[in-house]
Formats: C-alpha cells, structure tokens, sequence
C-alpha cells in the first residue's frame, strides 16, 4: 500500500480563465447544430447546476430514504460582444442586414468555451473543454448610460437553460467536460479539430455518443465521398463510407438509391471514432430537376 501525500507541487490544481467560446445555433429545418462561429469578447460563463435535493421518506419511525430530484444545468454567459448568429438564439429575427426585429422566437443553439487547469509547477497545464447541449437563452437586461469621465463598454449577460440529450447507457446530460491533462492528446486535438473546424472541414458540435466514443481508444481519419444525383428517374444515391453518417433534410438516411421528389439538403457528420480529413466537405445541395 502507498501512504497519503499532501500539497505535492503537480497537485496543486487550479481552474482560471474562459476563451475559445464557440456558438453552433440549431438549424430548426434539420434539428442539428450548425457549424459553429466564434465568440469573441466572451469575458464569463456561469455554471449553475441546481435540482438533485433529496426528499426524505419516512415509514416505521424512521428515515426510511431519500428520494432525489432530477439534476438540472442552467448557466449564464456574460461578454462585450456576440456574433452575428447569436441574434436569432436572442430573440431577433433580421429581415435585412443591420435591421434586427425583437419579441421573436428563441432559437436553440449548443456552445463550447475553454477553461485553463494549472498547478504550482505550470500555471497552463492543460486545458478543459466544456461542450454544452440543448441550450435556450432567457431575455436580459441591457443597461445603457452616458458618457462621462470613467466610460465603460455594456457589459451583456444572458440566462441559459438547457434541455438534456440522450447519452448512451447513461442519463440524459446537457454538459460534456473533457481534460486534456488526462486524455491522450491525439484525441483531445482531433476533438478540438472537429469543434473548431481545420482548411475545407466546418467547425460541429459532435453528439456525446461521438465524444465518448472518441477516448474510448484511437481515432481514425476519414475522407467523405459526395453523394450523386441522376435525373433521370431523379436517383439519389448516398455513398457508403466507412466512418461517415449521412442525413438527408435532417434524419439519418441509409446508403443506397433513393428516388426523391423535391430539392434535398445532404449533410455528413464522423461516425464515433473518426474525423474528418482536411478536404471533407461535408453538405451536398441537390436540386430537384
């Protein structure tokens, strides 16, 4: 056996800092994340798990157990700016460039931001990715004030609540956090390739499965193939590529001939344990003629 060791340097753990923050609104046409844009001026995220409080049950004069409640994630975003594409997940639907419309539909998007880990040795040991899932923003506050002598940037902050998304043999979650000090780095890159997008390969959000799948051991590099269209007879026919899922208008579509009617909107994801090479493409317009 090895006895117990206190405050050795490499253990001395700490969490700073937020960056890297990627937004991915969700195509309501397809149900899926599109790909992701940057978040510049991200200055806080907020986590706040809240629920699992334990109702206590009683029988025989006793404590009898503790049923819990579910387990929420909500969070709050705080930053000096937004991309463009955060307009539609705030309530504004924009007819014309410049021009935004509020009071509209909240669109639900997913995010990613990067928190630094240190220890006494090396205050940027490593990092920690934080894929959030099902997320919709709640309307805020917007505190605009003159000019005076010690002027300030508007600071905005927004409320998030999540809804969970499957994850296979576990419970639904909303939250993913992965450790580059602890998992092998040719996966932590190759994930931080699929979210942040490399030359010809669009930044995605994969699904948990896929993150999971991923450290479950190595990762393979995978080219996409283009599906094809024959008018005649209007034949779509969707490759079969080892390591690479096609949708067709949003749903899972198998490989194979299929005869369609109208215009079709052919998307790619990698299957678990692959990526996408750098000259993937990864969404096909057919038209319908």
């Amino acid at each position: 056996m090895t006895a117990l060791t206190w405050d050795e340097e490499v253990n001395r753990l700490f969490e700073t800092g937020v960056d890297h923050g990627v937004l991915y609104p969700l195509d309501p046409d397809t149900g899926l994340y599109s790909p992701g844009v940057a978040w510049n001026g991200l200055t806080a995220v907020n986590e706040k798990p809240a629920g699992a409080a334990a109702t206590p049950q009683w029988a025989d004069n006793i404590k009898y157990l503790n049923l819990l409640s579910i387990e929420t994630f909500d969070f709050t975003v705080e930053a000096w700016t937004y991309p463009v594409e955060w307009g539609a997940c705030d309530g504004s639907a924009a007819p014309h460039a410049g021009v935004a419309v509020g009071q509209q539909t909240r669109q639900p998007f997913g995010m990613v931001y990067r928190t630094k880990v240190g220890n006494a040795v090396e205050a940027e040991a490593g990092f920690k990715l934080h894929l959030v899932y099902g997320c919709l923003a709640a309307p805020s506050e917007r505190d605009y004030s003159t000019v005076n002598d010690t002027p300030a940037p508007v600071q905005f902050s927004w409320d998030v609540t999540t809804t969970p998304v499957p994850v296979t043999d576990f419970k639904p979650t909303s939250l993913i956090t992965v450790d580059s000090t602890v998992v092998s780095s040719d996966n932590y890159n190759a994930l931080c390739t699929i979210l942040y997008g490399d030359v010809g390969v669009d930044p995605l959000l994969p699904t948990p499965d896929a993150v999971i799948a991923m450290f479950a051991g190595s990762v393979t590099t995978v080219t996409t193939v283009e599906p094809t269209f024959n008018p005649t007879g209007h034949h779509l026919t969707i490759p079969s590529t080892t390591g690479v899922v096609y949708y067709m208008d949003g749903a899972i579509v198998a490989s194979g001939d299929h005869v369609i009617a109208a215009d079709k909107l052919i998307t790619a994801i990698p299957a678990a344990g692959y990526v996408f090479s750098a000259i993937s493409v990864d969404a096909w317009h057919i038209v319908y003629s």
